[in-house]
């Protein structure tokens, strides 16, 4: 059983930085595809980033993109997301998941059935 606990949210001030980490089990982490979502209070879980199994291809989304940076160490079965410049807007529940269903970067990294794995979230929440 595939087991992701999330780690490294809290409260930041607007402008800084934290990172998040995915500590997973099992032996198959360096084979699938890993992903970020968030989901802000009454507003729909939405796609972050996501990263292919060897770590060399990533997807952001637009609201993200050259702020975030989604990692992963396969020696550690650990995913990463690095967050700069963090604003208010970006306060929200922050799950990690995994999709054994793609090595590689899925057509629609946006889609939330992609994913089979989800972790319980950590929260992020950046003041003004």
């Amino acid at each position: 059983q595939v087991q992701l606990v999330e780690s490294g949210g809290g409260l930041v001030q607007a402008g800084g930085s934290l990172r998040l980490s995915c500590a997973t089990s099992g032996r198959t982490f360096g084979s699938y595809v890993m992903g970020w979502f968030r989901q802000a209070p009454g507003k729909e879980r939405e796609f972050v980033a996501v990263i292919d199994w060897s770590g060399f291809k990533k997807t952001y989304a637009d609201s993200v993109k050259g702020r975030f940076t989604i990692s992963r160490d396969n020696a550690k079965n650990t995913a990463y997301l690095q967050m700069n410049s963090l604003t208010p807007e970006d306060t929200a529940v922050y799950y990690c998941v995994m999709s054994t269903n793609y090595r590689e970067l899925p057509s629609q990294p946006d889609d939330l059935p992609v994913y089979d794995h989800w972790g319980q979230g950590t929260q992020v929440t950046v003041s003004s």
